[in-house]
C-alpha cells in the first residue's frame, strides 16, 4: 500500500480488526519511509450492478445518489447520520443479495421507501412525494392516510 503522506511504495499493517458488522477490515498502516499512520478499509469486490432508470437509459449503481435522496428526505428531521448511513448500508446489501446484474431504478426506490417508512414518517412521505412524482394534493393526501393507517 501506497503511502498517502509521502507516496514511499512500504507501508506495513501494525493493526487489523473487523469493521462495519464483520463487512470489512481496518487496517492501521505505518509507512517505513515517513513513520506516518493511516487507516485503510479492505471490502468484498462486488459485481458491478446496473440501474435501469425510468427513461430505460441505464447507468451505474451509485450509493452517493440513494444517500443523497435519503439525506434530502431526512432533511431537518431528527434522524441521525449513523441511521441515515445504516439505511443506505441495508438498501445497499439488499440490491447486491438480488445477485442481478441489472436493477431498475423503482425497485431501489421501493426499497429506500420501505426502510424509511420503518424510520420516519415525515422523511417517507417527503421522499415518496418526489419519487413517486406527486401530481396533485389529493395523491399527497392518499399517500399520508396510507401512513397514518
Amino acid at each position: 500500500m501506497k503511502c498517502p503522506f509521502c507516496g514511499h511504495e512500504n507501508t506495513r499493517v501494525i493493526d487489523s480488526r473487523p469493521a462495519e458488522e464483520n463487512n470489512s477490515i481496518r487496517r492501521r498502516r505505518m509507512c517505513d519511509e515517513c513513520g506516518k499512520r493511516f487507516t485503510t478499509y479492505e471490502k468484498v469486490e462486488t459485481i458491478p450492478v446496473i440501474i435501469i432508470k425510468k427513461d430505460n437509459n441505464r447507468e451505474a449503481y451509485d450509493r452517493s445518489k440513494v444517500e443523497a435522496g435519503v439525506l434530502r428526505a431526512c432533511h431537518k428531521r431528527p434522524i441521525s447520520a449513523g441511521q441515515i448511513t445504516q439505511l443506505v448500508d441495508e438498501v445497499e446489501t439488499e440490491i447486491f443479495n438480488l445477485e442481478e446484474k441489472e436493477v431498475s431504478s423503482q425497485v431501489v426506490g421501493e426499497m429506500v421507501m420501505n426502510k424509511l417508512k420503518e424510520l420516519e414518517a415525515v422523511a417517507y412521505v417527503r421522499f415518496a412525494s418526489v419519487y413517486r412524482e406527486f401530481k396533485d394534493v389529493n395523491t399527497f393526501l392518499e399517500e399520508l392516510k396510507k401512513v397514518l393507517e
